[in-house]
């Protein structure tokens, strides 16, 4: 359990610099504070998306990134886990588990049916946490193809 001085919360501009920290940890280099905080608004004003930090005092500890998309071929949405970081120094102290419940709430709330999230097959703790909290692990049943479009020019369509 987080205990009373951690408030779980949606995302506000101001938290940029400590939301860069937080996804350095996880592995990805930030742009700089502005990117980040206009990042934080676009989310904020998407009503299919929404940004949860762990605040303690002013100390963010965590943060996860949900996103809705609604099925085509099947009635309903699914929400998506996009980002989902707890600070190396406040690990096992229950803020991963707060945060995905936000974010299963705010789906749920939207109307999802089911809730899923990728994780890199280097982070066998993750999949442990998400194992733990009722994922399926559907490893070998279905698979990730990813594309930039960044190339495009000059590439058939």
């Amino acid at each position: 359990m987080t205990g009373d001085s951690v408030q779980t919360r949606q995302a506000h501009t101001t938290d940029a610099a400590a939301v860069n920290e937080l996804l350095e940890q996880l592995g990805y280099a930030q742009d700089g504070t502005v990117t980040t905080a206009t990042r934080i608004q676009t989310w904020g004003d998407d009503p299919s998306s929404a940004v949860f930090v762990a605040d303690a005092d002013g100390n963010l500890l965590g943060l996860v990134a949900v996103h809705i998309c609604p099925f085509f071929q099947l009635a309903g949405s699914s929400g998506r886990i996009m980002a989902l970081v707890v600070s190396d120094h406040a690990r096992g102290q229950g803020i991963g588990g707060e945060l995905v419940a936000a974010a299963e709430s705010f789906a749920a709330s939207q109307g999802c049916v089911r809730m899923e999230v990728t994780s890199a097959d280097r982070r066998q703790d993750a999949h442990a946490f998400y194992r733990r909290r009722g994922y399926l692990d559907q490893t070998g049943t279905s698979s990730r193809f990813l594309r930039d479009l960044n190339q495009l020019s000059g590439i058939a369509r």
